[in-house]
């Protein structure tokens, strides 16, 4: 059974939803309650992630960035990273490629 399309919780506070996974591409739709974390992990993927609405600032490879509705952030293949929403947030995630980790065929 597929999940694009479902939401589901990831981590605490953490919901997300695969919006697309095709040839080489996946997007998906992550929302965040004000404090969420998204913990710090590291794939082979390339992610470039864009603010729909609030405040969310990244640690990649150890580096603090903030970004708000309307930015954009790239986070290269291996590079460890993580999130903390500073308000109620969501962000627009594309990787490539398809995170078959995430994706329920």
């Amino acid at each position: 059974m597929s999940n694009i399309g479902v939401w589901e919780a990831a981590e605490p506070g953490v919901q997300r939803c695969i919006l697309k996974a095709e040839v080489g591409l996946m997007m998906m739709e992550v929302h965040f309650e004000p404090g969420a974390i998204g913990y710090l992990h590291s794939h082979v993927h390339e992610q470039m992630s864009y603010c729909l609405k609030g405040k969310i600032e990244f640690k990649i490879d150890g580096v603090l960035t903030t970004i708000e509705k309307g930015q954009t952030i790239y986070i290269p293949s291996g590079a460890v990273h993580g999130v903390t929403a500073l308000e109620e947030s969501a962000l627009l995630d594309v990787f490539t490629p398809i995170r078959e980790d995430l994706v329920k065929r």
